[in-house]
């Protein structure tokens, strides 16, 4: 046993250089940690998209409305899994209502949570379709003729009015549902930014950097996805829709790069004692990931992209491909950015005078595998949502 010990406090001393206080060479964050603010962020982008038809009536935008909704919903299902995975006794997470810490910001995720998926998201969702929901019941089969009138709620009435209030209703949940978006991941980005021990994190610009990622992620996920399910069906991809998203995602770039940009600048001028053991750890720790994968592959190459793709005269297969290459580059940087902000937060001491190393495990309740899992889920979901009740074709309604 004591062996054993000794292989391990060397093998963990192995991944320091300089001074390092012993209780902080092992990483508690994992990569979990990374997988919770990116599955929390492309749902609050999704739906800010969404917003764009409902409340800002851009028109160019509607065929990834529905799509937009049901993604966020799969997503949002997904994102308290890595919190629930990390906790010692995920059984215990329901207490948190039982007994509400109002002092704790993470604490409070739970009513976040559940106010945005019960209060906002779910009830558009059913605003939305409730008419189509009625069709359906009267024209499938058993048993989805059960499903589609249980999912309505057994309402029966399609009559104009009955549907122009669907569609008031649904407005008017958007617009209390943006700044509960906002909300919902500009708090993670709130937790990290109000840990003043931690000069990587402790910045009043991170919640509006999180909240501007998310918007970027969620935007460049909505285009990809549409890009794939509109030539499966047969369908003919939209390229004033496909521009329109992409012009979108070319300003959230552009603001959220200004934004890093000038966290990083303001950090520069203040000076502070961190400076030299901040700048250790991009050269040393982050050099790949920061630098390279976050800014270069996700955001100067993918921004490149998007311009050449709205400015040139290209065709529509070339414009289609650099769309596609640019959001799957930045979904790449924007996860990058959260693994920078949750790992590299963690990777030097309190004293500023030594850095440590992450070794992720493949297998575990907090390994690679787990991350891919959930990763993969948000995708399983939104394909048996797309099944269930399709985003792209309303049925046909008989106004009485």
């Amino acid at each position: 046993m004591n062996q054993e010990l000794t292989e391990k406090l060397t093998d963990l001393l192995s991944q320091v250089t300089g001074y390092i206080y012993p209780n902080e060479i092992e990483i508690h964050w994992s990569i979990l940690i990374v997988v919770y603010p990116y599955v929390t962020g492309v749902v609050a982008g999704a739906f800010i998209l969404a917003s764009l038809v409902k409340v800002f009536n851009v028109e160019e935008v509607r065929p990834t409305y529905r799509l937009s909704l049901l993604t966020a919903l799969s997503f949002l299902l997904v994102a308290p899994l890595p919190l629930n995975l990390h906790l010692g006794h995920p059984e215990r997470a329901y207490e948190i209502f039982l007994t509400p810490n109002l002092r704790s910001a993470m604490a409070m995720f739970g009513f976040v949570y559940a106010w945005y998926l019960m209060g906002v998201l779910l009830l558009e969702i059913w605003f939305e379709y409730r008419g189509d929901l009625v069709v359906w019941s009267r024209e499938k089969q058993f048993p989805m003729k059960w499903i589609y009138r249980l999912l309505s709620l057994f309402s029966n009435d399609i009559s104009k009015r009955a549907l122009e209030f669907d569609h008031k209703a649904a407005k008017a949940i958007t617009i209390i549902g943006i700044p509960s978006a906002f909300l919902l991941h500009g708090y993670v980005g709130f937790i990290f930014g109000s840990v003043k021990a931690n000069p990587w994190w402790s910045s009043v610009l991170m919640p509006i950097v999180f909240l501007m990622s998310a918007i970027v992620s969620g935007i460049a996920l909505i285009i990809f996805l549409y890009m794939v399910i509109t030539p499966i069906r047969g369908e003919t991809i939209d390229m004033r829709c496909l521009d329109r998203l992409a012009s979108f995602l070319f300003y959230a770039v552009i603001v959220d790069f200004s934004l890093e940009a000038l966290d990083f600048v303001h950090r520069l001028y203040e000076s502070e004692e961190s400076v030299k053991i901040l700048a250790t750890l991009i050269n040393q720790k982050l050099f790949m990931s920061l630098l390279i994968i976050q800014v270069l592959l996700g955001m100067i190459i993918p921004s490149a992209m998007l311009v050449a793709g709205r400015a040139w005269r290209l065709s529509e297969e070339l414009r289609k491909l650099l769309y596609f290459t640019a959001c799957i580059l930045i979904q790449v940087g924007i996860f990058s950015t959260r693994w920078n902000v949750v790992i590299g937060g963690q990777l030097f001491s309190k004293s500023l005078r030594g850095l440590t190393t992450y070794k992720m495990e493949v297998i575990g309740s907090e390994g690679l595998m787990m991350a891919l899992a959930l990763l993969v889920l948000p995708f399983v979901i939104l394909t048996i949502l797309v099944k269930l009740i399709p985003p792209w074709k309303e049925a046909s309604r008989q106004t009485s």
